[in-house]
């Protein structure tokens, strides 16, 4: 199978989880901790610390290992990412589970991301700006 076929199927499995709730647009996420301060809306900056692996848990990407937070403007991350923030309060750890469509798409990133990858991120969102 390819990376697509594999995503396809690791989602299926992981939406019967009880914990795992999917979104209308097939964003899944699993609440870790719940914050309890605002919430970012469509145009604001979020401070944020976060870790990104495949679905086989390869880490291709992680803030916490560098030991520094990063801000970004929501509507400048992909959309899984921009989905899924905007349900956190700060203070709140998320699991987002990605499907291709959501995240980097039929092409990838940069030589990182294969295309059609499913990815898991890890996110703390310590602010909004």
């Amino acid at each position: 199978m390819g990376a697509k076929e594999d995503g396809v199927q690791y989602l299926q499995e992981n939406a019967k989880k009880d914990h795992v709730n999917v979104t209308a647009s097939g964003l899944h996420y699993e609440v870790l901790k719940e914050g309890s301060g605002a919430k970012p809306g469509p145009t604001d900056t979020f401070e944020f610390n976060y870790r990104g692996t495949f679905i086989n848990g390869k880490q291709f990407d992680s803030s916490f290992d560098r030991g520094q937070t990063i801000e970004f403007p929501l509507n400048g991350v992909i959309a899984g990412w921009t989905e899924g923030l905007q349900l956190m309060s700060i203070g709140s750890r998320y699991r987002f589970f990605i499907p291709y469509h959501l995240g980097y798409g039929e092409s990838g990133a940069a030589g990182v991301i294969p295309p059609f990858s499913a990815l898991i991120f890890e996110v703390d969102l310590i602010d909004v700006k």
